[in-house]
């Protein structure tokens, strides 16, 4: 099968989401043919590469070739659609899988007029955005959000929540399927290195842009002596902005006197994630919004046990009292009495990672994930395919069909 991604960023830069690459690849080893498209934001970018066997990378030459807001993106979708369309008359894909609600329109522009089915992932939706403290999400977003989803061919949620978003914006429930982002079950394992830590107790945390969730993790840290925290994800310590969430999130840390027990690591490469996180004693999120719960599926899938705040994805991911333990978002007297109670506890956090793991193997494996969103795929291909049929004849028709015939036969 050719199928065709469309991503808001190039797989190939440091902005993109881990999920479609590793899909692609997954899809590619299962024979499938995997052509990424991504509007250009790198004036250096070739317009074609290779990620991997099976899978392509074209970059679309639309609008200024450097990174834009979602909204600035979507003033230029219709170039990229154009291109699309005209690319797509000689290597038409048999499926289309759009990634961001921008991504989504470049998709269902392009197929207009065709009977190509396009299936419609968003990741982070404008009205759970909106929920978000500070968050500013244009209504526009949101409706065209809303239009999309309602004319896919299907929309993938990776959890209960976003499906319950997207029944809120009245997208039909039969048009919506729960299928997680899946990770690579042989590199976030819990056989293989560790990275070298010291005496204290180590817990890891994975910070997005806005921080969401950091500073109550530090004030619980607060209350650990025996504990370091080690920041993944926004800048490290040597580039740490002059203002802005991780500014203050350091300021904090100074304040509360644990400063020399948190290590600001920044962007950590895969390759060296899985060492990391199995050098942790526990990953702790505290934030208020997560879509995908990607971060705690990998160290669950490293062995590692889990202390999560109950939203998105980590709801999903983590089954409280077995294989980890919710906590309510921004409670830090409440998180730091449940982090206590787990390093106290080594055999019950060694009973937590096995069961994590095998969660894991079962439900998250990239292999799995792609199997069940080809199957989508195959739906989607065959719905559209049946409605392109001829129509049955009318039952009048039979009826006078029938009838001619017994005329016939009885003169």
């Amino acid at each position: 099968m050719r199928i065709a991604l469309i991503t808001a960023h190039s797989p190939l830069s440091a902005a993109s989401q881990p999920h479609p690459a590793a899909l692609a690849r997954a899809l590619a080893r299962n024979g499938h043919r995997v052509t990424m498209y991504a509007r250009a934001e790198d004036p250096a970018a070739p317009r074609t590469a290779i990620l991997g066997g099976g899978v392509s990378v074209e970059h679309v030459k639309a609008g200024p070739a450097r990174p834009l807001s979602d909204e600035q993106a979507a003033c230029h979708m219709p170039e990229v659609a154009g291109y699309l369309a005209g690319r797509w008359r000689t290597r038409r894909p048999a499926v289309v899988h759009a990634f961001s609600w921008t991504a989504g329109l470049a998709a269902l522009g392009a197929v207009r007029g065709t009977d190509i089915p396009v299936v419609q992932s968003f990741g982070s939706l404008g009205s759970m955005l909106r929920r978000q403290a500070g968050a500013d999400i244009s209504a526009a977003r949101i409706k065209l959000e809303a239009s999309i989803g309602r004319t896919a061919s299907a929309v993938l949620a990776s959890s209960e929540d976003e499906a319950a978003d997207l029944g809120r914006l009245a997208v039909p429930r039969k048009l919506v399927r729960v299928i997680p982002h899946g990770i690579d079950t042989d590199l976030f394992c819990p056989d293989g290195e560790r990275a070298s830590r010291g005496s204290r107790a180590r817990l890891i945390t994975f910070a997005d842009e806005q921080a969401r969730g950091l500073q109550t993790v530090i004030r619980s840290l607060a209350q650990l002596p025996e504990a370091e925290l080690v920041v993944v994800g926004g800048p490290d310590a040597r580039h740490l902005p002059r203002t802005g969430p991780f500014r203050e999130a350091a300021q904090l840390a100074a304040a509360l006197r644990p400063r020399n027990r948190v290590t600001f690591a920044g962007q950590v490469d895969d390759a060296e994630l899985p060492a990391l996180l199995r050098s942790a004693d526990l990953l702790v999120s505290a934030t208020p919004y997560e879509p995908d719960g990607l971060a705690a599926v990998q160290a669950m899938g490293c062995g590692l046990t889990v202390v999560v705040s109950a939203v998105g994805g980590q709801r999903d991911a983590v089954i409280d009292g077995i294989t980890g333990l919710h906590v309510e978002p921004e409670r830090p007297a409440m998180l730091a009495h449940r982090l206590r109670a787990l390093l106290a506890r080594p055999a019950l956090r060694l009973a937590y990672g096995i069961a994590a793991a095998d969660r894991v193997r079962s439900r998250y494996c990239i292999d799995r994930v792609a199997q069940e969103t080809t199957a989508v795929y195959e739906r989607c291909i065959a719905a559209r395919t049946a409605a392109l049929a001829p129509a049955e004849p009318e039952l009048a028709e039979l009826d006078e069909a029938a009838d001619m015939h017994e005329v016939a036969a009885f003169a």
